[in-house]
């Protein structure tokens, strides 16, 4: 991910971070640490999010079923945006499912050589923002992904902006810019070798953010 430029960088983004709804949380992480952001800047109706999931590295094999089958859209609602730790964790960041395709998933995100990830992916690094995979065509320019801002609190999720290439995250930035330097083979997806460019946070602001979701769980 990124590495911190010092205690500026918090200073700035707290009144922002704040009005997201984890002033707590920013106020307790910026006392001990450097800065922070979301390397993504990540249903329908009838749809939950999936459990949690224990999960190990998936056969390549898996990956490769999930991108040649055709899913259904899911559209996303708040509630469908829950907390981090109740999603499956890959590396530093979350992974869940709004359609059942969980599996798929996991096995794109831990495949070496990438892979396209399956509708209904949800992937998210912090609790305020997210991306989420939509139909096949839905916008090329994201390679079909939607991003969402989101405000977060203990009564639970509410969407302050969603879209394409539009939707900016807590440092001002465009998401889909940041991660259109993304390796083609990864589906747009940012992480720390996938060649987009690094950003001012410590792992353990992520870290500090990840176990602070107000979120019930």
């Amino acid at each position: 991910m990124n590495r911190p430029r010092g205690g500026a960088v918090v200073r700035a983004m707290t009144p922002r971070l704040a009005s997201r709804g984890v002033p707590l949380l920013v106020a307790a992480a910026s006392s001990v640490f450097a800065a922070w952001l979301f390397v993504a800047c990540s249903g329908g109706a009838g749809h939950s999010a999936a459990p949690p999931v224990t999960t190990s590295a998936a056969a390549p094999t898996t990956a490769a079923a999930a991108t040649t089958t055709t899913l259904a859209d899911t559209a996303p609602r708040p509630a469908d945006f829950v907390n981090l730790n109740t999603m499956t964790r890959v590396g530093d960041h979350f992974i869940t499912s709004l359609n059942g395709h969980l599996a798929a998933a996991l096995a794109v995100a831990h495949a070496a050589s990438g892979g396209v990830y399956p509708v209904g992916t949800v992937i998210q690094l912090v609790p305020t923002e997210a991306m989420v995979k939509r139909h096949r065509g839905y916008s090329a320019a994201t390679h079909d992904w939607e991003m969402f801002s989101l405000q977060v609190s203990p009564h639970g999720t509410r969407v302050a902006a969603q879209g394409t290439t539009n939707v900016v995250n807590a440092f001002g930035l465009r998401c889909a810019a940041c991660h259109s330097a993304a390796a083609a083979q990864f589906d747009f997806v940012c992480g720390k070798t996938h060649g987009c460019a690094p950003l001012p946070i410590s792992d353990a602001i992520i870290a500090a953010l990840q176990r602070g979701d107000p979120r019930p769980k």
